[in-house]
């Protein structure tokens, strides 16, 4: 499916080039000068007051901005250009620079070519309640709001906001970036805001390469909620890499994604690339949280990816929980490592919703485990309702080889006659042990493939693998979960979640609870729906409502 990572190597390059070349009222109380610029200024002006505004973006970009100042534009205007914040700007988390609109509505900035707002090697800025739209040009080789550092040596750049933004137009909405060196930006937080229709992804972070042997983060501290990444189509001349991204984590020390809608995305990805698009994933990061987020309908037009949500290679002791996936054209959720390497571990999927995702590349699943090296990872206490894709045939779980020390407890797998698991032949215990499972047919055949021999029923599966059981005793079920939404609930949109939770108590309290591998996330005191699991927990994602 993913046959090859390492998501920022090829926009970061470009990105990086077009850096170098240059919500809500704030918390503080702003000790320096506000500047204004207006349809109506004059660049002769003082640009001190709506009154006495300038009138281009050329000649705010001359102010310079120190800590404390505020840059405002005129509500409901579009102004061509773009803005640029350097060395010699902001820099003091505490008096942070605000660059925002003031009046009637947002300021639009209008670039005919190269990132909207350019932010190199400073930080100590809140960027809000802007239109930012980028040209044809800009869709070739920038950013909407581009954070680069360069920066050989120091303290990681600390503190941007970025809310009330709604980037489009652009390669990427809103990329975070660092070179070589790997120092790149802290506690920066993205809220409130729309990025969509921009060419390849519309959130990026990135980095050096990670090396095995001492790993390199180049941001700590990432916090993205109450974003929507739609309609970012991808590139179809893009051979050589994925395109049509929603959010992409890449070289972070801890992230916490929290609201995010990513849908529709990936439509125009190349059909021979090597590599394609995601609604929400991960590399080369550790410690990152994606939850209580929505991934759907996101789309690949070559054979691999099109997933709802992701870890990639070199992720580490992190949690995809609490999410809803659907009508995806690959996996709702999955994992994947490239390199035998040891930095894919420690990971927990749980209390996750998938229904009917596969729809464009069913072989992989709803859930899927595969690459070269994944260790100690859990997954835990999800909701997978599958209906066989008009594209072929595929599992609610696949599990393919290159795994060590996996966990799949009390999950519960419903199809409508696709396989329930479908496992590679040499998958042993200490490889994937599967306990407190429910698998359920609604009609057609009950089945697990493991490698060449399909099972047609929990016992005589059970009997050959030595799977569903602990401490000598058998477990597993194939109970009917008794969703909201009849026997395999259909959704249609966000609202229709609640369909998916069970009605009655048939897997209440009977998953059988083991302890995760070292390192994984625990799953957490709620379930999908924010209520108290059962003690024992629960099968699947939800408690009884």
């Amino acid at each position: 499916m993913r046959a090859v990572r390492g998501a920022g190597v090829a926009v970061a390059v470009v990105l990086a080039a077009a850096a170098a070349g240059c919500a809500t009222t704030p918390h503080y109380v702003p000790t320096g000068r506000t500047y204004y610029v207006a349809q109506n200024g004059d660049d002769h002006a003082d640009g001190t007051s709506p009154d006495t505004a300038w009138r281009t973006l050329g000649r705010a970009d001359r102010a310079g901005l120190a800590p404390g100042e505020r840059l405002l534009l005129e509500g409901g205007t579009r102004f061509s250009g773009s803005l640029s914040l350097g060395p010699k700007d902001a820099g003091d988390r505490g008096r942070p620079v605000l660059v925002g609109s003031f009046g009637t509505g947002r300021a639009t900035i209008a670039p005919a070519h190269g990132p909207a707002v350019s932010v190199y090697d400073t930080a100590g800025l809140q960027i809000q309640d802007l239109v930012l739209r980028g040209s044809g040009g800009s869709r070739t080789d920038a950013a909407g709001i581009n954070l680069y550092s360069d920066r050989a040596a120091g303290d990681r750049l600390s503190g941007v906001t970025v809310s009330g933004v709604d980037a489009a137009g652009f390669r990427v909405g809103l990329a975070v970036g660092a070179d070589d060196h790997g120092i790149g930006f802290r506690e920066v937080t993205v809220r409130g805001s729309a990025l969509h229709d921009n060419k390849d992804v519309g959130l990026l972070t990135y980095g050096p390469a990670i090396s095995p042997a001492r790993p390199v983060y180049a941001h700590e501290n990432l916090t993205v909620e109450s974003v929507t990444a739609y309609d970012n189509p991808g590139d179809p001349d893009a051979h050589d890499r994925h395109t049509g991204d929603g959010i992409v984590i890449g070289s972070v020390r801890g992230a916490r994604l929290s609201h995010v809608d990513a849908h529709d995305n990936g439509g125009r990805s190349a059909t021979d690339a090597v590599a394609g698009p995601v609604g929400v994933w991960a590399y080369d990061s550790t410690r990152v949280v994606i939850e209580q987020s929505v991934a759907y309908r996101n789309h690949t037009r070559s054979s691999v990816d099109g997933a709802g949500f992701g870890f990639d290679s070199n992720v580490s002791f992190s949690a995809l929980r609490r999410n809803l996936a659907f009508d995806n054209d690959g996996p709702g959720f999955y994992a994947f490592q490239r390199r035998v390497n040891g930095l894919h571990t420690g990971n927990t999927i749980s209390h996750n919703i998938s229904v009917d995702d596969g729809r464009g590349l069913p072989r992989h699943g709803a859930i899927s485990l595969y690459g070269k090296d994944l260790r100690n990872f859990a997954v835990v206490q999800n909701t997978v309702f599958l209906t066989r894709s008009p594209a072929g045939e595929g599992p609610a779980l696949r599990l393919e080889a290159g795994e060590r020390g996996v966990v799949v407890r009390d999950n519960v797998l419903v199809t409508d006659g696709v396989p329930l698991v479908h496992a590679d032949a040499g998958l042993t215990r200490s490889d994937v042990v599967l306990q407190g499972n429910d698998y359920h047919v609604v009609h057609g055949s009950w089945q697990v493939r493991w490698g060449d021999t399909r099972h047609t029923s929990l016992a005589a599966w059970r009997d050959a693998t030595g799977q569903e059981t602990s401490g000598g005793r058998a477990t597993g079920f194939d109970l009917a979960p008794c969703p909201a939404g009849g026997p395999l609930p259909r959704i249609r949109s966000v609202d229709d979640v609640h369909l998916a939770a069970p009605v009655c108590d048939a897997l209440t309290g009977k998953g059988v609870g083991l302890p995760l591998p070292d390192g994984a996330p625990g799953a957490g005191p709620t379930d999908y729906f924010g209520q108290p699991v059962s003690d024992p927990p629960q099968v699947g994602a939800a408690v009884r409502r």
